[in-house]
């Protein structure tokens, strides 16, 4: 609209113009104001302006910060039979000068230092099947090795369960994996080595696997979401369903991959793929207590009454659901 047209309006029209310029004003700068904590938008588009931490939603509880009454802590006190003991003497008596020695001993005070052993070489343990000549026929037969010794040279149980607890629930990278137990233990572990225990790993608890995978699609209610990363240059997607005892990660290749044979209530994020499948709340009770942060201080005290008091935050699954689960 130019300034001829505009001039050509009445009073009333332009009123209106103005209106509806300001709110659509509002609008952008709303749109402008929007980030991780007040939007739906993930905490990757905040870029190097991070937003201040939005308040809890709870209320506070009246206790005191720390360790609550009745809480077993986990002071370092000492032992009674230390594995080591280093015995100090005076050189001389401080009052004359006298030299003392162990023998003039009549007491002592202690203090323990809690460390940690001197790294030692691999234990190494050589199996040895033996061929036996039988005394009647003469036939040899060959003793058998356990079924855990099936090469040359391997690595033993200790190391690849220290290896996979490291990898995978440490979360260190192959590289810097390799480069600790080089630097820790001497162990000169390869990154393919370290890839191939974990398959191993991954194929022994292949069972195990597919029995949280029923007893989580099978629960009556459960929590699913899904989220993008990069495997090996490649976009791959995260899907994880849950209960308040179970997990289930799954790595597909399409983000629509959802977990298969699903009964009972799902709590989800709002996506729509999610409304195809049965039993499906509307929204996820994380989402939910999100967008209400963008309502004002009046809403934000409301809801944490009627939510943010009862146990829980929302950052697994809804109150109701937990009592299902338990029902």
């Amino acid at each position: 609209m130019n300034a001829e047209s505009a001039a050509e309006l009445s009073r009333e029209e332009l009123i209106a113009l103005v209106a509806a310029l300001r709110a659509h004003i509002a609008e952008l700068e709303r749109r402008l104001g929007l980030n991780s904590s007040n939007s739906g938008k993930p905490p990757s588009s905040d870029g190097l302006k991070k937003p201040a931490r939005v308040s809890s939603l709870r209320e506070r509880s009246g206790k005191k910060p720390g360790g609550q009454k009745g809480h077993k802590g986990e002071t370092l006190r000492q032992v009674i039979d230390p594995n080591e003991v280093v015995n100090h003497y005076p050189p001389a008596c401080s009052t004359c000068g006298v030299g003392l020695d162990p023998k003039t001993s009549v007491g002592y005070s202690a203090r323990q230092v809690f460390d940690l052993p001197q790294p030692q070489p691999l234990v190494v343990t050589e199996h040895r099947a033996h061929d036996c000549e039988c005394a009647a026929c003469g036939a040899k037969t060959r003793a058998l090795f356990p079924d855990s010794v099936n090469a040359p040279v391997q690595y033993g149980a200790r190391i690849t369960a220290f290896v996979i607890y490291l990898l995978h629930y440490q979360l260190l990278p192959e590289n810097r994996l390799a480069t600790l137990m080089a630097d820790l233990f001497g162990v000169k572990v390869a990154t393919a080595t370290i890839a191939r225990m974990s398959r191993a790993c991954a194929e022994r608890l292949h069972g195990f696997v597919e029995t949280v995978r029923d007893l989580v699609a099978g629960a009556p209610v459960k929590h699913m979401d899904e989220t993008g990363f990069r495997i090996g240059g490649k976009t791959q997607w995260l899907h994880v369903a849950s209960t308040a005892l179970l997990t289930f990660y799954r790595v597909c290749a399409k983000r629509g991959s959802l977990l298969a044979n699903v009964v009972g209530i799902v709590v989800h994020d709002h996506w729509k793929p999610y409304y195809t499948i049965e039993g499906v709340l509307p929204q996820g009770s994380p989402h939910f207590l999100k967008k209400r942060v963008i309502k004002d201080s009046w809403t934000r005290r409301f809801f944490a009454k009627r939510i943010g008091n009862r146990g829980s935050d929302g950052n697994k699954c809804m109150i109701c659901g937990k009592q299902l689960n338990k029902d």
